[in-house]
């Protein structure tokens, strides 16, 4: 039996206790202001009360409570620095690791779907796990053929909880919404809700892996773990070592943390354009840097872990997202907002100003008009509370915006991917991935190759051939 609470009774309370202790708090702190405490010490105390109570229920309760946590997580650098900072550290705890199940758990589980005799398959098997995630954790060990494995084991139970915490944390969203100003919740949990049946899906997740680990294979910047053996509710694939991308953004040198969110860029676009897959779970916990890049030991590598969750790109990043970026670069504002129409992201019945709305586009896509942007918490604080703020005119026009289905997910993990570069605080050269990997973005002339002549050769060297020969 897991210690993953599975009946519903049991997750419901522990969950619907969240808003209660919310309010608690927030009384706690409004009789600290009645006997003289100060206003800014008494909501640091507040918020890191909040935080400790929240991702301690959400880490403790796994399934969808700790995938809606590791999903907030990577827009902690849009808060406000004096709330960011008590909810930093339990972040982090929730990008990392989680309470364990039992041993005996997950013995029982591998004995059902590896047979009695499951510890011949491995020369090692530790027993404690080495990481923990929101439907299943991790185990070391060595497989029979001599290679380190990493051996994905899922929570007994982990479907029902998942869907469970979700339903119920969709009922006090608006509650968890100051969290992260600007962004509306309620749609996140949907999203993940549609996300559940495919993420317990150890075969998909398989495929997908293989998938990446055959296209990388001889890559120099990105490695992909392959996958040693697959059944229900067990995965295992090669193990690498490396540094959690968690302790680049905590303690990483600005190397580190510059040449982290290069790679993590150089991933997002070249992906899906390579693979027909873009990786929809961006979270710190799935990412390692590696020494020996194509500069030697002392570059990095960046190690990309659990594809349990894909979106299904055959044509790589739709062609639309390229070529409206680069027409909101140039000013074109009619073409931008007729190409939105077309694509849904304004309804019919909406009208809207084309040059208001390249107002409120241009600052979003900054990154993308210089050579390199350094990327930083500040940068996106000003972003959220620029849309957050109700008297804002950029607030009022995100309103009336429409975000069609087939773009949910990659715009979720575009802006959890820009999330994580301004908690790295990296200087990234994002607009060389997206000339070189996003279709659409650069004009047919500067994708066209030089003028060729006959057999190849330019016809500029042709004619200095030939008046060469005639002289």
């Amino acid at each position: 039996m897991s210690d993953l609470p599975r009946k519903a009774v049991t997750r419901t309370a522990k969950l619907a206790a969240l808003p209660l202790g919310f309010a608690g708090r927030a009384t706690w702190g409004l009789g600290k202001r009645i006997v003289g405490e100060s206003a800014e010490i008494v909501g640091q105390q507040l918020q890191q009360r909040t935080a400790e109570q929240l991702f301690k229920v959400l880490g403790e309760l796994k399934g969808g409570a700790m995938k809606f946590g590791q999903a907030l997580s990577v827009f902690e650098s849009a808060l406000p620095e004096e709330v960011a900072g008590p909810y930093r550290a339990a972040l982090t705890k929730l990008q990392e690791a989680a309470p364990p199940m039992p041993t005996r758990t997950v013995h029982a589980v591998l004995t059902e779907r590896l047979g009695e005799d499951w510890q011949e398959l491995f020369l090692e098997f530790e027993d404690k796990p080495a990481a923990a995630a929101s439907i299943g954790q991790v185990h070391r060990g060595v497989w029979h053929d001599g290679r380190e494995v990493a051996v994905k084991v899922q929570y007994p139970g982990a479907g029902e909880a998942l869907l469970s915490d979700l339903n119920q944390l969709s009922r006090f969203a608006r509650l968890l919404g100051p969290l992260v100003p600007g962004m509306d919740i309620k749609p996140l949990i949907t999203e993940l809700k549609d996300r559940v049946s495919e993420e317990l899906d150890y075969d998909l997740e398989a495929e997908a892996q293989r998938t990446h680990a055959e296209v990388f294979a001889d890559d120099p910047d990105i490695v992909v773990p392959d996958v040693v053996h697959q059944c229900e509710q067990v995965l295992i694939t090669e193990w690498i070592d490396g540094i959690p991308m968690s302790e680049i953004i905590t303690s990483g040198t600005q190397e580190q943390r510059d040449r982290a969110g290069q790679l993590l860029a150089h991933f997002l676009f070249s992906g899906p354009a390579r693979t027909g897959l873009l990786h929809a779970d961006p979270h710190p916990g799935n990412f390692r840097l590696l020494p020996g890049g194509p500069e030697g030991e002392d570059d990095w590598r960046l190690g990309v872990l659990d594809f349990g969750t894909v979106d299904r790109l055959p044509g790589g990043l739709p062609e639309p997202i390229g070529q409206a970026l680069r027409m909101t670069l140039d000013g074109e504002a009619e073409a931008v907002y007729e190409m939105l129409c077309a694509e849904g992201f304004v309804k019919e019945s909406i009208e809207l100003d084309p040059d208001a709305v390249l107002d409120y586009l241009l600052p979003i896509i900054e990154p993308a008009r210089v050579d390199a942007f350094a990327f930083s918490r500040g940068w996106m604080r000003s972003q959220a509370a620029r849309i957050g703020d109700p008297r804002s005119p950029a607030y009022q026009l995100a309103k009336q915006l429409n975000l069609p289905p087939a773009y949910l997910l990659i715009h979720r993990v575009t802006l959890s991917t820009i999330g994580v570069l301004c908690q790295l605080g990296a200087t990234v050269r994002l607009r060389d991935e997206l000339e070189e990997w996003l279709v659409g973005f650069l004009t047919e002339e500067e994708t066209e190759p030089a003028d060729q002549g006959v057999d190849g050769e330019d016809e500029d060297a042709c004619e200095v051939e030939e008046t060469a020969a005639q002289a």
